[in-house]
This record gives structure tokens, C-alpha cells and sequence, in this order.
């Protein structure tokens, strides 16, 4: 009964993922009609490569500050909703509407608001006499990459929440009298018992959006294409280029190969971290 299902997964997910690693060692291009194993001259040429090295970093800091703010605002956002505060009810039933559009439509949504002209942005920067920091802010090399930052945070936080929300409702409430009558504070019952209570939550939240945001293509590629000057370029989207701009597919397989590993390395440690004494309830 399980060969159905194990032959898609063969055709599906194993064999282009070790198609590709094998192209990693090949000159492969799309222009010629033929290629060579060229060994680890691809890999070689990576230190070299000045695009490479910062799509590497931007890729790195672009996942590391995404995920550790997702984290924490949705911690916040959570605790805010299970206090009962006037129209927390309408809030609840609307806050999951960043998530569920599209992420095209997300990303022009937040193009059209930072447009020089008519952007909200703009408009609201020049209202409140702040008009000489009005710009394109996607077009700006200082602040592209923290607004790619901030469209993250903004379409993905209220996930966190409502994931977050539901773990905690599952607490037995008489963990928290239990501690009011041993005169624990609100820190102490969110340190030792909420915490606690959602770490699996915690776990696969950040496991998710580690791999998501690490390989996302698609919202860097539509909002600036990796612009301006390389300043938002990620691992995903420069193998693209390479791939069907540059017709380099083996250098590109290359690039794709280094990802792999690193996420391979990023769950042997998060293994490692999950599975020690310490870590454990």
C-alpha cells in the first residue's frame, strides 16, 4: 500500500533533488547542446563570487531577523487576544486576512503604498511635514531589504498569533491558579507555564518558517528582483537569474546544492539542541 505514494515521492522530490546535485558538478548550459563533470571547479568559484557572498548573508540575516521577530510578535499578539478587551472578538474574526492573500498581490499591494508620487507612504510623510524622507522605498538601498523585512512580518505575525492562541487555550487552566496561589507573577506563569505549555507549537512554527524563508523566491523576486544593486539579492533568487537569465545551469545546481546543506546543517543542530537532556519537558 505504501508504493504508490513512495513512487511519487521518487519521481517527485528524490529524483530532481539528486538531478540536481548531479548538474552542481557540470558545466551545463542551456545554449549548448552538450556538457561536461567539471568536479568542484562550480563550488570553487563560489568564495570568488561577490553576488553569491552577499545573496548568502541577505538570505541569512533576511531568515534569522524574520523568524526571531515573527516569533516574538506573535508571542505578544497572542497574549493580547486572549485578554478581553473592546472589539477583540471583530479583530480575531479579520486578522488572519494578511495571510490568506495572495503573495502577488501582497507584494503589489505594498509596491503601489511605497511609490514616490501617489504611495501612502508618501502621502502620510508629507501631511505630517515629513516630506524630504519621502522615496521609493523598495528603490532605496537602505531601506529595500527592511522592507522586504517588514512585508514578511506583516503577512506572516498574525499566523504566528492565531497558532500560538490555540496552543495556549489548550493549557489546563488550573496549571495558572495553581500558581496564583503559590504567588507566582504574570512573568513567572508565562516563563514556567506558558512556555512550557506551547513549546511544540514554538518548535514547528520556527522549523517551518526557517525552510520558507530561506528558500523564498517569490517575494523578493516581484517586489525588487534582487535590487537595487544586489542590495536585496537572496540565494533563491540569484539561482534563477543564473538558470534562465544566464542559461547557467550548472553553476546555478551549484548554488543550490550549498542551500541544501545548509539547511541539512541548520537540522542536525536543531536536532542536536531538541534531543539534549535539558531541552527536555
Amino acid at each position: 500500500m505504501l508504493v504508490p505514494a513512495l513512487a511519487i515521492i521518487v519521481l517527485f522530490t528524490v529524483y530532481p533533488l539528486m538531478d540536481g546535485l548531479r548538474m552542481g558538478f557540470t558545466n551545463r548550459n542551456l545554449l549548448l547542446p552538450s556538457f561536461e563533470y567539471v568536479g568542484l571547479d562550480n563550488f570553487a568559484r563560489l568564495p570568488s563570487d561577490e553576488v553569491f557572498r552577499l545573496s548568502l548573508s541577505h538570505s541569512i540575516i533576511l531568515t534569522v531577523t524574520v523568524v526571531v521577530l515573527q516569533l516574538i510578535l506573535g508571542l505578544i499578539l497572542a497574549w493580547a487576544m486572549q485578554q478581553r478587551l473592546p472589539g477583540m472578538a471583530f479583530f480575531k474574526s479579520i486578522i488572519m486576512a494578511s495571510w490568506v492573500i495572495p503573495v502577488a498581490a501582497t507584494v503589489y499591494m505594498f509596491r503601489f503604498m511605497a511609490q514616490p508620487d501617489v504611495g501612502l507612504i508618501n502621502i502620510i510623510l508629507r501631511l505630517i511635514g515629513l516630506k524630504d524622507l519621502a522615496r521609493y522605498w523598495f528603490g532605496d538601498p537602505l531601506v529595500a531589504l527592511p522592507f522586504i523585512i517588514l512585508l514578511h512580518l506583516w503577512r506572516n505575525v498574525p499566523f504566528y498569533g492565531v497558532a500560538f492562541l490555540a496552543a495556549m487555550q489548550a493549557i489546563p487552566k488550573s496549571y495558572y491558579e495553581a500558581a496564583e496561589i503559590d504567588g507566582a507573577s504574570g512573568w513567572g506563569k508565562f516563563r514556567h507555564i506558558t512556555l512550557p505549555g506551547i513549546r511544540d507549537m514554538i518548535i514547528v512554527m520556527v522549523t517551518i518558517h526557517v525552510l520558507w524563508t530561506f528558500n523564498n523566491f517569490d517575494f523578493i523576486y516581484l517586489a525588487t528582483g534582487g535590487g537595487p544593486v544586489n542590495r536585496t539579492d537572496v540565494l533563491p533568487v540569484y539561482v534563477y537569474r543564473l538558470s534562465w537569465e544566464s542559461y547557467r545551469l550548472g553553476y546555478a545546481a551549484s548554488i543550490g546544492t550549498v542551500m541544501v546543506i545548509i539547511l541539512l546543517i541548520y537540522f542536525v543542530v536543531y536536532l542536536r539542541i531538541h534531543e539534549r537532556p535539558g531541552a527536555a519537558r
